[in-house]
């Protein structure tokens, strides 16, 4: 098969296509031919050599796939109500940049009807990382209000539909005008540039300085201290990447008196189960939104497989709306 790897670390030009073997599916996997990859941020940290591939994992880059399902125990699909030939994506832990990909059963989840494999292959790292995080960690309940850092990019754009589909009121940041009136068309009530506005002090003029119940990070470093300063009592920030790096310094004395929960997670590294259970709750609560089309995948755009280069040099750019998706041949 072919499929992209990344022959040092370094820069995008050390993604290569090369020739492989084709994986073959174990003891509760299915094997995975791919029409589309995903494109996400761990990816170019992989690439960097910042992001060590679990133990056990494919060497490969990408985190997400669809396509059809060409291989797999037949009890074992039956058991999971699939059957070869079935439409699927499914999260796994590296090998997504490529034409087949192996993936345990748990984490593989139907095609939403009515979507294409460029759409479907971008939901599975999103979608389970927001969930776990904002349903599953910070617990956002109808009627809160939650700001997305970083509401343009894949996670963003996840974050600002599914809050919004789940009853919060949602602020959102991003990077220019136009991504700002990106994160309202997608339901955002309020969106703040970055670059020109202070983020704690919006949120403290448009909740009467009362802040916000739930921020989900993708910067930490100095973004913390301002993000503990816009928590109401018992407020909740998830940090789930450190784009502006590892070192937050901020009042502490805040965090008791406002009795915040200040957390984060990584989804990667985590166990089968762990994501199956995630993959079972955003079939059980998710998919039905987007097969009635109240929250939709935003694809900023596709590239050839063999472009996966341009595709990171992209990502890298922070210039896309939404996510980034690979395509491959199906002949």
């Amino acid at each position: 098969m072919k499929a992209i790897e990344i022959i040092a670390y370094g820069a995008p030009e050390v993604l290569r296509t090369c020739e492989r073997p084709q994986p073959v599916a174990g003891a509760g996997e299915l094997r995975i031919r791919v029409h589309a990859s995903g494109v996400n941020r761990p990816d170019v940290l992989q690439r960097q050599g910042h992001y060590p591939v679990p133990p056990g994992a494919s060497d490969l880059p990408g985190l997400e796939v669809a396509g059809v399902i060409d291989q797999g125990s037949p009890g074992a699909l039956a058991a999971a109500g699939f059957k070869l030939g079935d439409r699927v994506c499914a999260l796994v832990a590296g090998g997504g940049y490529a034409q087949y990909c192996v993936a345990p059963i748990g984490q593989c989840l139907p095609v939403p009807a009515g979507l294409s494999d460029v759409e479907a292959a971008s939901l599975p790292e999103t979608f389970f990382t927001v969930w776990s995080n904002l349903m599953d960690r910070a617990y956002l309940q109808p009627g809160e209000s939650v700001l997305i850092q970083g509401g343009a990019s894949g996670i963003g754009v996840t974050a600002i539909q599914l809050a919004k589909a789940m009853g919060a009121k949602v602020y959102a940041t991003a990077g220019s005008d136009e991504k700002c009136a990106a994160c309202l068309a997608l339901g955002a009530d309020a969106a703040f540039n970055y670059k020109v506005q202070d983020f704690a002090a919006e949120i403290a003029r448009l909740t009467g300085g009362q802040g916000v119940d739930v921020i989900l990070d993708m910067v930490a470093g100095g973004y913390v201290a301002r993000e503990v300063q816009c928590l109401k009592e018992d407020g909740r920030l998830v940090i789930i990447a450190v784009q502006g790096g590892v070192q937050s310094e901020f009042n502490a004395g805040l965090v008791l008196r406002k009795r915040l929960t200040v957390t984060g997670s990584t989804l990667r590294p985590r166990s089968v189960a762990f994501k199956a259970a995630i993959a079972q709750a955003c079939l059980q609560q998710v998919w039905p939104l987007l097969e009635a089309k109240r929250i939709k995948p935003v694809i900023c755009t596709t590239f050839a497989a063999a472009d996966a280069a341009q595709a990171h040099v992209l990502m890298e750019s922070n210039a896309h709306v939404g996510k980034i998706v690979l395509t491959w041949e199906t002949a």
